[in-house]
């Protein structure tokens, strides 16, 4: 028993050091002391960081058909193909296997930055295309007004992702993302001011840009159907300790300025979501059954009275909690919803339904679909089978039935009168005399 115990623990630990493996590749080795700020904060929250050039000819992301990494870090934007066994097709399968992946390229990026970022929803400028905004750049900036001061107004209104405090601005460098507008999947974490446009620095403007205003994208993500997340962010000094101990001085405007910029709060906050520390949903238990029962039942009749309860739990540093929310929804599903109704709160991640079966027999589920920005899916469902009455538990007489029943036995309570009246009544005789 003992060493039972001793090997569950064991894998147990196995797996959490597995969810920190964590492939870094990068373009020169400089990268390590330049970001070493943003890498040492994944160092300190346990991660495990395997650093490759990204062209080095012995890169592999499996082995024997297992992962060998869970996340993946590519800070590489002037690589012009991968190296070893990675490619454009070798990232999104480790994707679509459930890896996380974080991105950050420049207005250098080539081709095979924007073949992943097309994989995933995003399309990036053109190469030395740069965010420019003549009306929002730093005191820092060299003259062509590309690194720009972003306001954290401009990031999406979900404190899973990017935290509940961001009031530090932000400095930006590098190009301009463009989401795939059929592409639910696809969040814009940080947008450009409506001043701002994506171009080359260097060119006369002659064309439209690709990039205008609030579409022009900064940082955006994607969490897949299978909860793998990917967070490209089109700046790679955005990641820098430059930007991260920098202070912000916004030129025109409204004066703007800070002793240090928020890339750095953000940042971390990105890599926590990015590789599922934050956000992350799992079903503890579920259970149903009647009114005034405790034991479950596969199989229910209509008209019954139904409890359905669901037990929730978060991920909150590093350990399962009991889940906070007031818009968990239950579906009673045939074909179509017959029932939908709000799960209420309860107690320790609770969450409860007290609804009648509908009056039509069949197959059902109970199902809990909770779909929430910077959450992953919550899916449950549950087979169970509604029957029809069986004829010993319908009502004696029916309520909706009197009126006949009335009916009938005034017609032979009228028979009975006119036979009484048929048989005995008899008109008076005359006789011959009169």
């Amino acid at each position: 028993m003992k060493l039972l115990l001793v090997l569950g623990v064991i894998a147990s630990f196995s797996l959490a050091l597995a969810d920190q493996e964590t492939l870094v590749l990068v373009d020169n080795l400089n990268i390590r002391e330049t970001h070493s700020q943003f890498f040492k904060s994944l160092q300190d929250r346990g991660y495990t960081l395997t650093y490759k050039l990204a062209d080095d000819p012995n890169l592999l992301l499996s082995k024997y058909g297992e992962y060998l990494y869970k996340n993946l870090i590519v800070f590489a934007p002037s690589v012009l193909e991968f190296g070893g066994q990675i490619d454009t097709e070798a990232i999104t399968k480790f994707i679509d296997d459930g890896g996380n992946l974080l991105m950050a390229g420049n207005a250098a990026a080539g081709d095979v930055y924007r073949e992943i970022a097309s994989e995933c929803g995003f399309e990036m400028d053109e190469e030395s295309a740069a965010v420019i905004d003549h009306f929002n750049y730093d005191v820092s900036d060299d003259g062509e007004h590309t690194r720009i001061v972003v306001s954290p107004k401009n990031l999406i209104s979900s404190p899973t992702i990017v935290g509940e405090q961001n009031t530090q601005p932000l400095l930006f460098e590098g190009t301009g993302l463009i989401l795939d507008k059929d592409n639910t999947l696809v969040l814009p974490i940080l947008t450009a001011d409506s001043t701002a446009y994506s171009y080359n620095p260097k060119s006369q403007v002659k064309e439209y840009p690709h990039a205008v205003g609030r579409k022009t994208v900064l940082i955006a993500a994607l969490q897949a159907r299978n909860n793998a997340r990917i967070v490209f962010s089109g700046s790679l000094f955005f990641f820098s300790d430059e930007a991260f101990n920098s202070g912000v001085a916004k030129v025109h405007g409204d004066k703007v300025s800070a002793a240090q910029s928020g890339n750095k709060a953000l940042s971390v906050r990105l890599s926590q979501w990015a590789f599922g520390e934050r956000g992350r949903l799992r079903v503890r238990n579920v259970d149903h059954h009647r009114e005034g029962e405790k034991e479950s039942s596969n199989t229910y009749t209509i008209t019954d009275t139904v409890v359905y309860r669901i037990e929730i739990e978060e991920l909150k540093n590093g350990k399962w909690q009991p889940f906070d929310a007031n818009d968990v929804q239950l579906e009673f599903v045939r074909i179509d919803p017959f029932i939908r109704t709000t799960l209420k709160k309860k107690p320790n991640g609770v969450y409860e339904a007290i609804f009648k079966v509908p009056d039509v027999w069949g197959v059902y589920q109970f199902k809990v679909d909770y779909d929430r920005i910077g959450y992953t899916r919550l899916y449950h469902a549950t087979q169970v089978s509604v029957r029809p009455l069986q004829h010993t538990q319908y009502e004696r007489f029916i309520p909706s039935a009197y009126p006949y029943y009335v009916s009938a036995f005034s017609m032979m309570v009228g028979l009975f009168l006119f036979s009484f009246v048929f048989l005995y009544y008899k008109d008076d005789t005359k006789t011959k005399s009169e």
